[in-house]
C-alpha cells in the first residue's frame, strides 16, 4: 500500500479504557475515536469521567485496563513522543505568578524544545493570540483572569500542537470572558488543529465542536453533531440553549402566542451562526452571512 492510500491516524483513539479508583470506576469501558482537524467537545456533569479521561491521555494517570493511542502513539509506552506533539490546557491554574508574561511563556519553549531561533517569534504569537500585546513585562498576578486563563490557553500552543486538550477551559469565568476564550478556540480549528475540550456547559460545546460526545458514569452514551443532539434531546427546535436566542424570546414572550415559536430576530445569534462565519458574526450589527443552515437549532424551523 502506498502512503497516498494509506489510512490517517487518528488523532486519539482509546478502546475498552479503564480506571478505578479504590472500589469507584470512574471511567468504566471507555471507547473514544477523534479523527485529525476535529474539534470534539466531551460533554458531561462533574464525576462523569472526564478529567480522569484527560489525565490518562497524557499518562498522569494510568489506565487499569484497555488501549490508549495518540497521534499513533502507545500511552504510557510513547507518552513522550506523543506529549511532544500535543499541547495541554489544565483545568485549574498553574501559571508562575511570580514571573512576567513573557518569562511564562519563553519558559515553556524550553520544555517545549522550540528550536532557538524561532523562540522569540513563538512568545510573540502567543502574546498576540492572548490579545496581551504590550503586557510582556506585567507580572501574572497583576492579570485579570480573563487575561490569565488565555494566556494558559495560548501556553500550549507555542511549539503549534497537532492535538490540543482542554479541560473545561472556560469553568468558573463570566459570560464576556467565555465569550473572548471561545474566539480563541475557534481560531484553532480555522487552523485545523484538532481540539478535546472537556465541558459542562452545552451551549459551549454547540458553539465550538464539530462533534459532541456525552459522557456519564465514564462512558460515552450518545455521540453526534451539535444540532443533532440539541435537537433530539432539548425538544422542540427553536427551544434552544443558547443564552442570547433565550433572552430575546423572553423579552418577545409577550408578543408570541402560548407553545408557539418566536419569529427569528433581524440577525442570527452569534452562538448558532453558521460555523464558517461565526467569529465574523459575534457582536456585529450587521449580518454577513448569507445561509441559515444551522439556524434551525434557535429560530423556527
Amino acid at each position: 500500500m502506498s502512503g497516498r492510500d494509506a489510512p490517517a491516524v487518528s488523532a486519539l483513539l482509546l478502546r475498552g479504557v479503564v480506571k478505578r479508583f479504590g472500589s469507584l470506576t470512574a471511567v468504566d469501558g471507555l471507547d473514544l475515536e477523534v479523527p485529525q482537524g476535529v474539534v470534539l467537545g466531551l460533554l458531561g456533569p462533574n464525576g462523569a469521567g472526564k478529567s480522569t479521561t484527560m489525565r490518562m491521555l497524557t499518562a498522569q494517570s494510568l489506565a487499569d485496563g484497555g488501549q490508549i493511542r495518540v497521534l499513533g502513539h502507545e500511552i504510557p509506552a510513547e507518552s513522550k513522543w506523543a506529549r511532544a506533539r500535543m499541547g495541554v490546557v489544565p483545568q485549574h491554574d498553574n501559571l508562575d505568578e511570580e514571573l512576567t508574561v513573557e518569562q511564562n511563556l519563553l519558559m515553556f519553549t524550553y520544555l517545549y524544545r522550540v528550536p532557538r531561533r524561532r523562540r522569540a517569534e513563538a512568545v510573540a504569537r502567543a502574546m498576540r493570540l492572548a490579545q496581551l500585546d504590550g503586557r510582556g513585562g506585567a507580572r501574572v498576578d497583576s492579570l485579570s483572569g480573563g487575561m490569565r486563563r488565555r494566556l494558559l490557553i495560548v501556553r500550549a500552543l507555542l511549539h503549534r500542537p497537532e492535538l490540543v486538550l482542554m479541560d473545561e477551559p472556560t469553568v468558573g469565568l463570566d459570560p464576556q470572558v467565555r465569550q473572548d476564550l471561545w474566539s480563541l478556540i475557534s481560531a484553532l480549528r480555522d487552523e485545523g488543529v484538532t481540539v478535546l475540550m472537556s465541558t459542562h456547559y452545552i451551549e459551549e460545546a454547540e458553539r465550538l465542536s464539530d462533534e459532541v460526545a456525552l459522557m456519564a458514569r465514564g462512558r460515552i452514551v450518545e455521540r453526534g453533531s451539535p444540532t443533532d443532539l440539541v435537537a433530539k434531546y432539548a425538544g422542540a427546535p427553536w427551544r434552544s440553549t443558547c443564552p442570547a436566542r433565550r433572552a430575546w424570546a423572553g423579552s418577545n414572550a409577550s408578543s408570541t402566542s402560548r407553545g408557539s415559536p418566536p419569529a427569528a430576530p433581524e440577525r442570527p445569534c452569534p452562538c448558532c451562526a453558521p460555523r464558517s462565519c461565526r467569529t465574523r458574526c459575534a457582536g456585529s450589527s450587521a449580518n454577513p452571512c448569507a445561509g441559515r443552515a444551522t439556524w434551525r437549532t434557535c429560530s423556527s424551523p
